[in-house]
């Protein structure tokens, strides 16, 4: 069964707020899919619509060829964790569990599997309200492999996670992918999508402002920039400019150039004797290539603050 998660078109308004405004993507098996945005993007809606808690006013969306709630257990289809807060405490984690289970048609044979799957052994017979954050998002993980689903939806599954958990979560992530399913995971946390996801749909203002593997926005992002060391920038900047870099000072002994890659910048200062002590192409980060595009996408925009100095009123710097 191809199960591959399908958003086109969709548009949705609450009032006269516009929260989706054509967002279209897709996300195929044995893909992780980073789902990235400013607050106030469209993610969670999104998230929302694929699994029918809201309904769009247009487009659709659809898992393995069909709308959610078409399935007629859907958890064998798609698992998604939207809210891992979205508990009644005073159940135990595999009562918990259960209830689900017992609302699609499976045993408690498939609830002991998850559990361990989600490292939950030692708290699964402990009410949820004590739980932490983060074994609440364990929880929400076996609850969405209850159904061993071909796709899954996470929301910010990092939040909450210890450094072992993290790592694990990666893992965990890559895995479901490496089995041939669907994985479509939101987060705010750039360093984990870098080191997670193989694919990136960054999106603002309720529509996608990128669909692209990471390697290729990462790659972009880079551009052709160049770190250069010398002792000699006088000499090393005419020579790389009469090779057509455009070149800048960024300190006593560092240039800053593009136009040219690294290995062609060892060739032109190597033939004309100029001696150096390091030339690195520039490789951005996540966080780099997501500011750039999302600059004109954000709801919110903090504003700089300037700080009282002496003799002035602290609040005429507010």
């Amino acid at each position: 069964m191809d199960t591959t998660i399908e958003v086109s078109g969709l548009r949705k308004r609450f009032g006269t707020t516009v929260a989706l405004d054509g967002m279209t993507f897709t996300v195929a098996p044995g893909q992780v899919a980073g789902f990235v945005g400013p607050n106030g993007a469209g993610k969670s809606t999104t998230l929302r619509v694929i699994v029918g808690l809201d309904a769009p006013d247009e487009g659709h969306a659809l898992v393995g060829g069909r709308p959610y709630r078409s399935w007629r257990r859907p958890l064998t289809v798609v698992g998604s964790v939207l809210d891992a807060g979205a508990l009644q405490p005073s159940r135990t984690g595999r009562n918990h569990l259960l209830w689900l289970a017992h609302s699609q048609g499976l045993g408690a044979g498939r609830v002991d599997a998850v559990i361990g799957q989600a490292g939950l052994q030692s708290a699964a017979r402990r009410r949820v309200g004590g739980y932490s954050l983060g074994m609440r998002q364990r929880l929400g993980i076996a609850s969405a492999m209850l159904g061993d689903p071909p796709a899954v939806m996470f929301d910010e599954p990092f939040n909450g996670m210890d450094p072992e958990g993290i790592i694990w979560m990666r893992g965990f992530l890559r895995s479901l992918a490496a089995q041939g399913r669907a994985v479509l995971m939101s987060s705010h946390l750039m360093s984990e999508l870098q080191d997670t996801a193989d694919h990136l749909v960054i999106v603002g203002r309720g529509r996608v402002i990128a669909d692209a593997s990471t390697a290729d926005l990462l790659a972009a992002a880079s551009g052709d920039r160049v770190t250069l060391r010398t002792a000699a920038p006088a000499q090393a900047a005419a020579v790389l400019q009469g090779a057509g870099a455009a070149v800048a000072v960024t300190g006593p002994d560092a240039l800053s150039l593009s136009g040219l890659t690294a290995e062609k910048v060892v060739m032109v200062l190597s033939e004309n004797a100029v001696a150096f002590s390091e030339v690195a192409a520039h490789r951005a980060s996540l966080e780099e290539a997501y500011l750039e595009l999302t600059r004109d996408a954000a709801e919110y925009r903090a504003q700089p603050v300037t700080p009282a100095g002496p003799g002035r009123d602290p609040e005429a710097a507010r």
